[in-house]
């Protein structure tokens, strides 16, 4: 077995794991542009101290490359959990995030995410350069 074979796929619209990729389908080379990574966009995931996404990864692909590039990793602490007991904290992070990028080619925006209790989860989604 190797970590590839424990990555879940779904579409974010029927299931509360999967990462919403949003930016531009197509943008201008070296154009700076967002991409917004959202996780429990249509179906809110918990953020308790018991079940939370606890960080988001995105890579580019290339199309010319045959390897991804680490675009950023974004950590979530913040769960609800205090001495006082679970979920009776001070601060819950939500899995949200926004980063603004340029890129030379098209190619593929793949984001990969944890929860806690359910796992690595993976989606993707292809840009164009004109």
């Amino acid at each position: 077995m190797s970590l590839g074979d424990y990555l879940q796929t779904a579409d974010w619209k029927s299931e509360k794991h999967a990462s919403v990729i949003e930016c531009p389908d197509s943008v201008k080379v070296d154009e700076e542009f967002l991409v917004s990574l959202t996780i429990g966009k249509e179906i809110p995931h918990p953020n308790t101290t018991e079940h939370h996404i606890e960080w988001i990864s995105l890579y580019f692909k290339p199309e010319s490359g045959k390897f991804p590039f680490e675009v950023g990793k974004f950590d979530f602490r913040g769960h609800g959990q205090s001495i006082k007991g679970a979920n009776q904290g001070p601060l819950y992070t939500e899995p949200k995030v926004k980063i603004a990028v340029k890129i030379k080619e098209s190619g593929a925006l793949m984001a990969m995410s944890f929860c806690n209790i359910h796992g690595l989860w993976e989606s993707k989604k292809d840009i164009e350069v004109l």
